[in-house]
């Protein structure tokens, strides 16, 4: 297998061919949307050739207070862990607080959002395989109070990101103090 080739599409190193590679986090790609929080992914999913992991998607996510992402459940088992900050997860329609080192698995079918709580970022570690045979979106009421739920449930990513602002290449405005800055 041959080394990728990475470059800067504008918010930091993506991997434009397949291949291996070795990327810092402070030198990888981010994506941002105000709330959604920020992601690295590692991979160049909206390339202009897309290059992506096949079987396993990991990715890094920073929430500030408020920020969360959509309640939904995979067809793949999930794994997420609190690396520095607070969040709530919103798991089954129930809350739990979450700090450094927090460990939380989700079985296939697991219904769950997070959301950025506490003073300042939360940066979480995300993990899932990629084989399933999709994503469901339902409405959770408790969701809904964190802006994190749909109105009407749907498995279609498009229906469930319609009126959500969408990523843009971008560093969290949090950078500066993030544990890797």
């Amino acid at each position: 297998m041959s080394e990728a080739r990475v470059e800067d599409l504008g918010s930091g190193l993506t991997p434009v061919t397949e291949g291996w590679f070795v990327v810092n986090v402070r030198d990888a790609e981010w994506w941002f949307s105000a709330r959604r929080g920020a992601r690295c992914a590692f991979e160049s999913e909206y390339g202009e050739t897309p290059v992506e992991f096949p079987q396993v998607g990991i990715n890094i996510t920073v929430l500030e207070p408020g920020q969360t992402s959509l309640y939904h459940a995979e067809s793949n088992q999930e794994a997420f862990l609190v690396l520095s900050g607070e969040c709530a997860l919103v798991v089954e329609n129930e809350e739990r607080g979450l700090r450094p080192w927090d460990f939380f698995h989700a079985p296939a079918w697991t219904e769950h959002a997070f959301v950025g709580a506490g003073a300042g970022p939360c940066v979480i570690l995300m993990v899932g395989a990629r084989s399933g045979t999709g994503v469901r979106y339902p409405v959770s009421e408790l969701g809904a109070r964190y802006g994190a739920s749909v109105p009407e449930e749907t498995s279609d990513w498009r229906q469930a990101y319609a009126t959500v602002e969408p990523f843009r290449r971008a560093r969290p405005p949090s950078w500066a103090h993030l544990p890797w800055t």
